[in-house]
């Protein structure tokens, strides 16, 4: 049984589309009928298909899935699974659930594989785009020792756990971002719109003007003639310094930068490390080998320096030399991950300790967070109110002078 899309025209003359699935076009044309809906167009959309190379099929391996809609969709199929329903039918349930038309003809398309005979994790790599490699591992080390819902219900945990991440950095970084824009925008109306008719007053002042007011000036002018021209400019240099840095050289080299900037090293250095903790202690605790899941929790990081650095951990483990030995020879991780992993590699629980580094990680990135933010502020509000006192003392300096001179 295979998924098909289909386009359908319905009792009310209005027109509708969707998925369904059945042995052939036939069989979901003679469905359509049925529901008394008359069928315009019926193709298939499973990935082994002739449409794998063109059309519905590419558009499918390129699906992509949300952090909301990955949660969701891991939790609703480990409850499923568990309940004891058989998997295709969870995923049918999965399907039907699903408010939106591509997730279900994804879920639709992962049922087709596995009706077929293939295994949920051999089902899922055919859309890489959406699963990662973790994603994948875990999976498949539930199939084979019989747990799968269990490593489900870890999975969804930890995307969960990634999403609410994900979204405190995103609200941390919020208000400093609208302080910027508002700062920016304030600055430029004042330098374009109300300094030029100012600054009106002194054209026929025959005193020199300070320094600062003819600074103001010069800025005002390059801003009304030019502003628009520097911002297209900007917007160019952002977009040649996205395409520079897609060359792995150049993102290596930025990344080992923001490993060792000031304030904001420790931020990142903390994310990656949280993040490989907790990937990792999920892994092991799936039944996923020692050597693969550090290979795998490596390819989940952001920053290729770090990604670089467990690729050797991974290396120095597998010629023999200890997780733990391997991790602080490396030098990137922080202390407490190294000793917690000693200690976890001594006492026989490295996965347990591998997740109270991973919480506690969490917990030491949102005081940092919350430290950064703090300084952020009130440098930013500081920072506008400088640029609104120099406009200011800019047109009032020159006033003084001239009642100074009368």
């Amino acid at each position: 049984m295979a998924a098909f899309s289909y386009q359908a025209i319905d009792s009310n003359g209005k027109k509708t589309k969707g998925v369904l699935e059945g042995d052939s076009a036939r069989q979901v044309r003679q469905l359509l009928k049925e529901k008394g809906l008359k069928p315009l167009e019926v193709e298939l959309s499973t990935s082994n298909s002739s449409q794998q190379k063109t059309g519905a099929g590419l558009r499918m391996r390129r699906a992509r899935m949300k952090t909301t809609e990955m949660a969701l969709f891991t939790r609703q199929l480990a409850t499923l699974v568990q309940s004891g329903l058989p998997l295709d039918e969870a995923l049918k349930a999965v399907a039907n659930q699903s408010g939106k038309q591509s997730i279900k003809t994804l879920v639709l398309e992962i049922r087709a594989k596995v009706i077929e005979g293939h295994t949920l994790a051999y089902a899922l790599g055919e859309f890489p785009k959406v699963f990662s490699n973790m994603y994948i591992a875990m999976v498949q080390a539930g199939e084979h020792a019989g747990f799968l819902g269990i490593v489900l219900e870890r999975l969804a945990d930890h995307v969960e756990g990634s999403q609410y991440t994900q979204q405190k950095i995103k609200m941390a970084m919020i208000y400093p971002i609208i302080l910027v824009m508002i700062a920016f925008s304030v600055i430029s109306a004042l330098m374009v719109m109300v300094v030029p008719k100012l600054v009106k007053i002194f054209d026929n002042s025959d005193t020199e003007l300070p320094a600062l007011t003819r600074a103001l000036i010069n800025v005002s002018d390059f801003m009304v003639d030019y502003g628009l021209y520097s911002l297209v400019l900007l917007v160019l240099l952002v977009l040649a310094v996205r395409r520079l840095l897609q060359a792995p050289q150049q993102r290596y080299r930025l990344h080992r930068l923001l490993l060792n900037m000031p304030l904001l090293a420790n931020t990142f250095r903390t994310v990656d490390s949280a993040r490989f903790s907790s990937t990792l202690s999920i892994l092991i605790a799936s039944g996923v080998p020692l050597l693969e899941a550090i290979r795998i929790a490596a390819a989940v990081l952001n920053n290729r320096v770090m990604q670089d650095v467990c690729q050797e951990v991974a290396g120095a483990v597998q010629e023999g030399s200890s997780f733990s030995k391997a991790l602080e020879q490396a030098g990137e991780f922080p202390p407490m991950l190294v000793h917690m992993v000693a200690s976890g590699e001594a006492s026989g629980e490295l996965e347990t300790m591998l997740e109270r580094v991973a919480k506690n990680q969490e917990r030491e990135l949102e005081m940092n967070l919350g430290a950064l933010m703090s300084i952020m502020e009130p440098a930013l509000i500081v920072f506008m109110g400088g640029m609104v006192l120099l406009i200011v003392l800019a047109v009032l300096m020159p006033i003084f002078q001239m009642n100074t001179l009368i």
